[in-house]
């Protein structure tokens, strides 16, 4: 920190570091104004227009084109790592090895053993090392995860999960690293690992997993001419390369509190964009969220009269977590989205920096690690025809 302020930087300018990069431009609106400053330093990305478009459109001070400048840079205090999968291990070591406070996008790495290393890298640093599951920051999904903990649901007894996207449906989409690194690190890495980590949020410790199944519907794609970003069109060499990893993947599991979860990840679903869904039961009621309708969720329960007892849409309003003081409007039925979870996320991860409570703290890097051990077991559970894998 310098002069009661935190200066950032965001090392990848793609999709999703762009979310990044404008999650902390709102961050400084939020929840008051006894924080710390936030200094919107610097954008970083090997492709200089990217990195320059990306800095220019979100009021960063400066673009940089390798992530070793911002290691070295003494005005920069928190960092967002939003870059391929198997980059993130040396470039999270080497800011950490800096000095700086790491916020690493999801999943924490490209492999166990270099999640492994990152974790062990966190522990020996002086920094904050958290990774990047947005979705926890959903005011919906936190109220669920409140009314559950209060036991108004009662004991749950089966969480069904479903991340639908369309992303690669489109045959002629070229290859990039998403396509590549083996079984379990396709959809079910990609889109799964949120699905996964909302489950453990709201209903408990997976223990083991079973019945995992992945199909592969795409199996070439063509080779794109340079880097592509996000899930964009891009010329083609007009070779192609073989997909190696899973367009589909599902599985069951079982949790601590001794209930099943059913659970499915797909990248090639007609017309679901963004298709992140969950229902969780209980004894006493049940309750949902889907991301499309991001700012209501769903609701039953026994303690009213069963005459007008149902299924009740639930709009988000002050009441509920993260809406006062957390929207320029924050009334309710104003609506949210995704927006809003990384503005929440990259808020929570400065106060943490800081010193401050209030925000739930993000989830640090053993927890990236369980995340990948999970999704490891999954993969080991569709490689030996579905058997049960303990976590």
């Amino acid at each position: 920190m310098t002069e009661n302020s935190l200066g950032v930087a965001v090392i990848g300018g793609g999709m999703a570091g762009r979310a990044h990069a404008a999650g902390y431009r709102m961050a400084s609106t939020l929840f008051g104004t006894d924080r710390p400053d936030v200094r919107l330093v610097a954008i970083a990305d090997t492709n200089k227009g990217v990195a320059d478009d990306t800095a220019k459109r979100y009021g960063y001070e400066r673009a940089e084109y390798s992530w070793q400048a911002i290691a070295e840079a003494q005005d920069i205090d928190v960092v967002s790592v939003v870059v391929a999968n198997h980059l993130h291990r040396e470039i999270v070591e080497g800011l950490l090895a800096a000095g700086k406070n790491v916020l690493c996008e999801k999943p924490l790495a490209g492999s166990l053993a270099d999640a492994e290393s990152m974790v062990a890298a966190a522990a020996a640093s002086s920094g904050i090392a958290s990774v990047g599951y947005t979705y926890r920051r959903s005011p919906a999904v936190q109220a669920i995860a409140d009314e559950l903990a209060a036991g108004r649901l009662g004991e749950i007894v089966h969480f069904d999960g479903r991340y639908r996207a369309d992303y690669s449906l489109d045959p002629t989409g070229p290859i990039t690293w998403r396509y590549r690194g083996g079984q379990g690190t396709g959809a079910l890495a990609d889109v799964g690992s949120h699905l996964i980590d909302l489950a453990e949020y709201v209903a408990g410790p997976i223990v083991e997993v079973r019945g995992a199944q992945f199909s592969t519907v795409i199996t070439e794609r063509p080779v794109p001419v340079g880097v592509t970003y996000g899930h964009t069109k891009a010329a083609t060499t007009g070779e192609t390369a073989p997909v190696e990893n899973e367009d589909i993947a599902t599985f069951t599991a079982q949790f601590a509190g001794g209930f099943v979860g059913t659970f499915s990840a797909s990248r090639v679903s007609h017309a679901n964009p963004d298709g992140l869904s969950f229902d969780v039961f209980g004894t006493r009621g049940s309750a949902s969220w889907a991301l499309e309708r991001a700012a209501e969720f769903h609701i039953s329960t026994t303690d009213i009269d069963e005459t007008v007892n149902g299924r009740r849409q639930v709009i988000i309003g002050p009441q509920h977590p993260y809406i006062q003081g957390g929207l320029p409007m924050d009334a309710g039925g104003v609506g949210h989205g995704k927006a809003e979870f990384f503005a929440y996320q990259a808020r929570a991860f400065l106060d943490q920096v800081a010193g401050l409570t209030g925000l739930p703290p993000l989830p640090d890097f053993a927890h990236g690690l369980r995340g990948m051990q999970i999704v490891a077991a999954i993969a080991e559970s569709a490689a030996a025809n579905g058997t049960a894998v303990k976590i």
